[in-house]
């Protein structure tokens, strides 16, 4: 695997803004002209994209080493492969896109956890929309993030395990932070949450976990979301 960091060389950051693509897929479409490859092949890195003083920075996970193009964006490139062991503590960061999975008139569908939380609230309340709930018992919307999203990582699915667990770790109690819940639409009517999730972490099982980092947890991959970044606590 490599990991690799993309971001405007220093002096071209107005050039480097023209040339990328803007947009929740066309960022992911833009991306793929630094890992090219035959038409029809499947999507093999994974990235998050952050700001930062000279404009944007991309924080990409691959099965191939990326090519430097002619172009305003420097890439750095490292091997990436991390040393895992039952029982390592380990910070981490995940941008995630947190849905769960219901069936509705004979069909699978994706809703966002923070709405059906809220859904499930009015039809306990039998009240139809969010803004008629005027009384001081409405959770506020971080509060309520913040439980759907900590459920979704680490509460127990239908077989008893949690996706931590299934991603081979657990993370450590207290310790989740849950921030920046959004949700984004975009000009082609592509509609998706993300949230930003951090905290420590413990390694239950390396092979397992090594996977995860290199594949990702979660849906919305295609949006920048599921790369989990970890380093030493």
């Amino acid at each position: 695997m490599y990991f690799c960091v993309i971001e405007p060389e220093e002096g071209r950051e107005r050039e480097a803004a023209f040339a990328r693509l803007d947009g929740p897929y066309a960022e992911h479409q833009w991306l793929w002209r630094f890992f090219p490859a035959e038409s029809g092949a499947r999507r093999d890195f994974l990235f998050r994209s952050t700001e930062f003083d000279r404009g944007r920075r991309y924080y990409v996970v691959a099965e191939r080493e990326p090519k430097s193009l002619d172009s305003p964006w420097r890439v750095r490139v490292k091997h990436y492969a991390p040393q895992l062991h039952e029982g390592q503590r380990l910070k981490f960061e995940l941008r995630a896109n947190p849905v769960v999975t219901t069936r509705r008139d004979g069909k699978a569908r994706r809703d966002d956890v923070v709405m059906a939380r809220k859904k499930r609230l009015l039809v306990e309340r039998g009240i139809s929309r969010w803004g008629d709930w005027k009384t001081a018992d409405r959770p506020p919307e971080q509060e309520l993030a913040a439980e759907a999203c900590t459920q979704w990582l680490c509460g127990s699915g239908d077989d008893g395990s949690s996706r931590a667990g299934r991603g081979g770790f657990r993370v450590v109690d207290h310790s989740l932070g849950v921030d920046c819940y959004q949700q984004h639409r975009s000009r082609n009517h592509i509609r998706f949450s993300t949230v930003d999730l951090s905290g420590l972490l413990v390694v239950e099982d390396p092979a397992t976990f090594e996977r995860t980092l290199r594949e990702g947890i979660g849906h919305g991959r295609a949006f920048g979301c599921g790369l989990v970044l970890v380093k030493p606590v």
